[in-house]
């Protein structure tokens, strides 16, 4: 798993790239234990071939820190299987999901 952070527009961008899935889950949280308290956040996943249930977690533990301290979490670029996966656990009604990154940071 690759994870770049940069920050655009009042968002820390994290893109991910890779498989998230139990090898790779410690990872990506220990990363957003680190951003977790900032205002916005946006995770590109645009790069992100699989994702499983470990990862599904990491994604609804950040949302639920953010929603502590109302911030904002928006999730961007889906590919179709893991946009197969979020329809099925539920998760497109959870998250704020856009096509790019360019339409993110546009709202």
């Amino acid at each position: 798993m690759k994870i770049k952070r940069n920050e655009d527009q009042g968002f820390v961008i994290v893109a991910l790239s890779g498989r998230f899935d139990s090898m790779t889950a410690k990872t990506v949280e220990e990363k957003f234990q680190t951003i977790q308290d900032q205002p916005r956040i946006l995770v590109n996943m645009s790069g992100v071939h699989y994702i499983s249930s470990a990862g599904l977690r990491v994604l609804l533990t950040l949302a639920k820190a953010m929603n502590r301290h109302q911030g904002l979490l928006r999730l961007c670029g889906l590919t179709e299987t893991v946009r197969e996966v979020f329809d099925i656990a539920g998760f497109t009604q959870i998250f704020q999901i856009y096509n790019s990154q360019e339409e993110a940071l546009e709202l």
